[in-house]
């Protein structure tokens, strides 16, 4: 059991678990609020859960142990993800679910493209092959006909 919950795929399976539900509770949640204020709904409840998960979990650490090059990059994390779930808050509130969130999974292959160019990781032949074909699916998943 140990070694289940200590496999990063069982968590990105269920990140993406987490996710599709997301776009689907979304999509129902802005139906009649602004999606910059359904945003920010959203990153209360998110703030309390992750308060949560800390206590719980006795994840706590003094902020000053946090090196300053940590702080800047989760800093602009936070940046990046809130920009984020502005846009496709905005997204689902103008269009459909089901095309809206192949889009955003477009990040998949931005993720790979920038690893690649900023943190010097390496793909393989058939890896390409995968991001080409997650890119050409999150196209066809979006376009409507």
């Amino acid at each position: 059991m140990k070694s289940l919950l200590t496999s990063w795929p069982l968590w990105a399976l269920l990140s993406a678990g987490f996710a599709a539900l997301t776009a689907i509770f979304a999509k129902v949640g802005v139906e009649n609020v602004n999606s910059d204020f359904a945003t920010f709904i959203r990153t209360i409840v998110i703030l309390l859960a992750a308060t949560m998960m800390v206590s719980i979990s006795g994840s706590w650490q003094e902020p000053s142990s946090v090196s300053s090059r940590s702080w800047l990059f989760l800093a602009l994390s936070g940046l990046t993800t809130g920009a984020s779930w502005i846009c496709y808050f905005r997204a689902l509130k103008l269009g459909d679910a089901a095309r809206v969130a192949p889009i955003d999974k477009l990040s998949v292959v931005f993720v790979a493209v920038f690893a690649v160019l900023f943190l010097g990781e390496r793909l393989t032949p058939p890896n390409w092959l995968g991001v080409v074909m997650i890119a050409g699916g999150a196209v066809l998943v979006a376009y409507r006909a």
